[in-house]
């Protein structure tokens, strides 16, 4: 039986993790090569995100075939031997499947635009007025969300990109095709997947206009997506891989549902909530500071809501889609290594299963690019010439871009110091972070007080401590801003973490509650909290007791 509730996952994105044949483009064999720099880190799975054949129009999420490797990152014999060395070490993989959609050029696709009947139900097209697209929807990059093709005189949709054309899961054969691949991948030795944006899967029976909003209100948690998923976890034998589904502006009551056990749809699930509390007005293109109170009521929210109903979180602050954390959350300069530290504890010991993205480990900054030649991403591309048509200056569209752009979390892993940064030796497909100075792995696997070796503890900790992998967890402290405690039980045993969410000292008086108890680990090994009651500057402490107060 699949045991993730003390697992952690790693999660790697491979165009930028290590190259091993010096064309700048991460590998296969990258990976393979640093097997043993992550298995000495602990993390018990990777999540690799798409190396299919792809065009990568949007990085590898563009998917022209599911069952082949694109060249860029090797060949089926590397990903063979990726798997079996993998395996040898305890470490399962697991895959990124674009279910929503697929790439343009896909075979299915081709076919469909060669007017065959049978492929062309295979994604969603509808007759219309070359000037008029079925409805106003708004595609997740910008523009409409449908595109014309003349010699057919149809529409297709497309959430995405306008090469990346959505599939058509009423009709039955999609189904089966996209669980074929799903076993064919199983017979590889594959343990596990993680589902693209797969609640946006079921589209409505009727296509209407959107006078409120964007479109996704018709089209998020679909009316047939939990039957969708309980097929597929039915009819691909997912019931002994490691499932995780990428969740977009859904709700918790849909996550629970999506991850009870009893529903036998997924493990668990990504959502978006705590990652949009710096978008101002809900817009991811408008800048302000981060609301902490928001952001500690998300997180509570959710975490209790699928304790009382079986539900079960991935927990992450960071992906391949999103700025770094310590860049966001914490603090660059003074605190960066403190900070760093304060928001593993924060998230990955609380209930859920972590989800640490490449660098995370080592506390990696956001790109800090200041030319719009520096970016690679689509969407980015895209928004920079959206918010300059829309009034704004260069330097406003780029500076907006350099706390928002999905490169940020997509430059080169830092493997050491110096010319690009030991990921490659030619130069790289996207820039080297501008703030990678001090930030490399090889400077801190010897450290014991740097944030690879703090990252090591928290994984240990969660894969020794039944109370954290199995434990309830409850909220102390709920009514303040600036600071973030919860207590996790489980039997006889008790667990409490304690954060400070600023650059400031703060008065914390937990005298009460950690009585008895015996300091696990901490970030500040100066740490005043016991003596005068303070926590200074991005503190995080953790303290276990043997007996349930």
């Amino acid at each position: 039986m699949k045991q993730f509730q003390n697992s952690t996952v790693y999660q790697i994105y491979p165009k930028s993790f290590c190259d091993t044949n010096g064309d700048g483009i991460g590998d296969l064999r990258g990976i393979t090569e640093k097997l043993d720099y992550l298995h000495d880190l602990g993390v018990d799975y990777l999540w690799i995100t798409p190396f299919f054949r792809s065009p990568q129009r949007d990085n590898g999420y563009d998917i022209s075939n599911y069952r082949e490797i694109e060249p860029m990152y090797g060949s089926m014999q590397d990903l063979d031997v990726l798997i079996a060395r993998a395996d040898s070490l305890g470490i399962g993989l697991m895959f990124d499947m674009v279910f929503n959609h697929t790439s343009t050029e896909h075979e299915w696709f081709q076919k469909a635009l060669q007017g065959d009947k049978r492929y062309m139900n295979y994604y969603i097209f509808r007759d219309g007025d070359p000037e008029t697209p079925p409805t106003n929807w708004i595609s997740k990059f910008g523009g409409s969300a449908w595109e014309y093709v003349p010699h057919l005189k149809k529409w297709y949709l497309h959430l995405f990109d306008k090469t990346q054309a959505d599939l058509n899961w009423e009709n039955p054969e999609v189904r089966e095709e996209l669980k074929e691949i799903l076993r064919f991948w199983k017979n590889k030795g594959v343990k596990g997947f993680r589902f693209d944006v797969i609640n946006l899967i079921s589209k409505p029976e009727q296509f209407e206009d959107d006078h409120i909003g964007d479109g996704r209100r018709f089209y998020t948690d679909g009316r047939n997506v939990h039957a969708y998923l309980q097929e597929l976890h039915r009819d691909a034998g997912l019931g002994d891989v490691l499932t995780v589904g990428e969740m977009s502006s859904t709700t918790l009551e849909n996550c629970i549902r999506y991850t009870d056990p009893a529903q036998q749809e997924l493990d668990m699930s990504f959502s978006f909530h705590h990652l949009k509390v710096d978008y101002r007005d809900g817009d991811k293109w408008k800048l302000q500071p981060v609301d902490y109170r928001k952001l500690k009521d998300l997180l509570e929210t959710w975490q209790l809501g699928m304790q009382e109903n079986h539900g079960w979180n991935a927990l992450f602050w960071c992906n391949h889609d999103q700025p770094r954390t310590v860049s966001r959350f914490g603090d660059e300069g003074t605190y960066w290594k403190k900070s760093a530290k304060m928001l593993g504890t924060l998230m990955y010991l609380m209930r859920g299963t972590p989800y640490i993205y490449q660098g995370e480990e080592i506390g990696m900054k956001n790109a800090g690019f200041t030319s719009i030649d520096q970016y690679r991403d689509v969407e980015s591309l895209n928004y920079y010439q959206i918010l300059t048509k829309n009034g704004l200056s260069s330097e406003e569209a780029l500076h907006i871009l350099s706390q928002r752009s999905r490169d940020n979390g997509r430059t080169p892993m830092q493997w050491e110091p110096g010319t690009n940064a030991g990921f490659s030796e030619h130069m790289p497909w996207i820039g080297i972070s501008e703030n990678a100075q001090g930030v490399a792995v090889n400077t801190q696997l010897n450290d014991s007080d740097s944030i690879f070796s703090y990252f090591q503890k928290l994984i240990a900790l969660r894969k020794k401590s039944d109370c954290i992998a199995n434990g309830k967890i409850e909220f102390i402290a709920s009514e303040r801003e600036d600071v973030f405690c919860y207590r996790r039980k489980l039997k006889m045993q008790e667990i409490i973490v304690i954060c400070n969410l600023t650059a400031a000292p703060v008065k914390a008086d937990f005298q009460t509650q950690l009585s008895g108890m015996t300091r696990i680990l901490g970030n500040d090994p100066n740490s005043t909290l016991l003596n005068n009651n303070v926590l200074s500057p991005y503190e995080a402490v953790v303290y276990q007791t043997a007996t349930t107060k």
